[in-house]
């Protein structure tokens, strides 16, 4: 969830002393573009994954299990840390080659620790899921009680709340689970952001060389749809069947710090896709600080630009807070390493699961097809508005594979068709060219390729679970907690989603 801060209360003197720290620091970001002062300028980085995956909590019932606190305990590793819910927890994997069989090293690893913390978890009653939305979640368990110990998510709840003036609206409606249901509907309000924390993600960092930074966050834009609809495992909560990818709407509505006046007026969310496609790294955070207020206007006493004065490289702490706050899909990430300063793009539109494989699966054909994408004679960015793009997440998390989506040269295409057709040999070029082992390559976007042949995802192995048990008698509820049984077996299983039985 980012950094961890401890004030309580704010003032305006804190809010204007914040701006002016971020738009020095901003001012400092376009100085070092400039003077080349970041370390990959004018030569791409070493390859490196690094993923963030964020996963859920339940007990022996499959029921959420409050208890982040005291699994983080049992589990002991700096790797997993805590989440803005109780039923939550992030294990961070540090960034490692990209290159070879490193891919399928990392598999392992991640593999292995996974299972050494679902076995500290269960002394302590409560069972790991990598799962987009935890099925079981319901509305009494966003009451405000359950966020999590960390001062800061507290903070954050109440800096939201006291940006909007009032209670936070979910509105979303369905997708019908088959031809002879009924379109489901969630509307509730609540008095706390825990909706976000249902909304459990697989993040990716990739590090870019600045003059290249523009091009990897257009291309990660223009297949944000594309991930969605192929990764989609999100298609239950609050005991309703919505979009295929739902953690995209909530996500959307729980952090929403506008009242109906100010969507009125098209002030601009702080989850966003965005609005144009960028020429350089300083036109996101430059639209950061010119749209969007603090929420955690926690400043430090040091200047950046005296800083840069001194030959010094500034950390931009107040920057680096703000970008924290301001939730793109696809987010830039200023970082100092040993007194170094580099890039990244993060890209935050999947969710966690079903399996390991198919994490790194989704993990492979992102970073594949971006590279493919930015080595291609033409950018695709330059041949479809961006509107499209945006219009393109949207479809994808609410059909998943049954998604019509804009591509240029193609027109409308189900996104199965087009990866088939266009997409995995972009991907294996791009893999060929971070220089991914043909083993791994083949590994990976296999997995991929056969979600499209089998048209399965995580989200539509779950509803047509669900589908089948309420047909055989079950009750949603029992039909989610036995179908999130039967997932977390075959979750620990560990064959791909794509090849699972009802």
């Amino acid at each position: 969830m980012g950094t961890d801060v401890s004030r309580q209360q704010f003032t305006g003197a804190d809010r204007v002393r914040f701006r002016r720290q971020v738009g020095r620091g901003t001012e400092a970001i376009a100085r070092m573009l400039a003077d080349g002062l970041f370390t990959d300028q004018g030569r791409p980085p070493q390859p490196l994954l690094g993923m963030e995956v964020e996963l859920n909590l339940v007990d022996d019932d499959m029921e959420p299990a409050m208890a982040n606190a005291e699994v983080l305990d049992a589990i002991a590793d700096p790797d997993y840390q805590t989440e803005l819910g109780q039923f939550n927890i992030e294990i961070n994997v540090a960034p490692r080659p990209f290159t070879t069989d490193d891919t399928m090293s990392l598999e392992q690893s991640l593999r292995t620790s996974l299972n050494r913390a679902e076995g500290h978890a269960a002394q302590v009653n409560s069972h790991l899921v990598m799962v987009g939305m935890l099925p079981t979640l319901r509305t009494e368990h966003f009451a405000h009680h359950w966020i999590s110990a960390n001062p800061r998510y507290d903070l954050l709840n109440q800096q939201i709340f006291a940006a909007r003036g009032e209670d936070i609206e979910i509105d979303i409606t369905g997708v019908p689970l088959g031809d002879h249901h009924d379109v489901e509907r969630l509307h509730t309000e609540t008095d706390s952001i825990l909706p976000e924390a249902a909304c459990t993600s697989l993040q990716l960092h990739l590090r870019v060389a600045p003059e290249d930074f523009a091009a990897h966050w257009n291309a990660a834009q223009a297949i944000a749809g594309v991930q969605v609809a192929l990764a989609a495992n999100a298609p239950f909560l609050a005991g309703n069947a919505l979009w295929h990818e739902s953690r995209i709407p909530v996500f959307e509505q729980a952090t929403d710090t506008r009242p109906l006046e100010l969507k009125n007026q098209g002030v601009r969310p702080r989850v966003w896709f965005g609005e144009r496609w960028i020429t350089t790294i300083f036109d996101l955070f430059e639209e950061n600080t010119r749209y969007f207020p603090a929420l955690l206007p926690v400043s430090t006493d040091v200047d950046p630009l005296a800083r840069l004065d001194a030959g010094e490289i500034p950390a931009l702490d107040e920057l680096r807070l703000h970008n924290g706050t301001v939730y793109r899909w696809n987010r830039p990430v200023y970082d100092v390493v040993d007194g170094h300063a580099h890039l990244r793009v993060e890209n935050r539109v999947l969710p966690a699961g079903p399996t390991v494989v198919d994490t790194m699966a989704n993990a492979a054909f992102y970073y594949g097809l971006v590279r493919g994408l930015v080595e291609a004679d033409r950018p695709l960015w330059s041949q479809m508005s961006f509107d499209a793009a945006a219009e393109n997440l949207h479809a994808g998390a609410r059909r998943g594979l049954d998604a019509q989506l804009y591509w240029p040269s193609i027109g409308w295409v189900r996104p199965d068709e087009l990866t088939l057709r266009r997409l995995l040999p972009i991907a294996d070029h791009g893999l060929q060219s971070f220089g991914v082992s043909d083993k791994a390559r083949n590994r990976y976007l296999s997995v991929i390729e056969g979600r499209c042949l089998n048209r399965q995802t995580g989200a539509a192995w779950q509803r047509r679970a669900v589908a089948e048990r309420e047909q055989a008698g079950d009750h949603r509820s029992d039909a989610l907690r036995g179908m999130l049984r039967d997932y977390v077996g075959l979750m620990h299983e560990g064959e791909p989603v794509h090849s699972w039985g009802i």
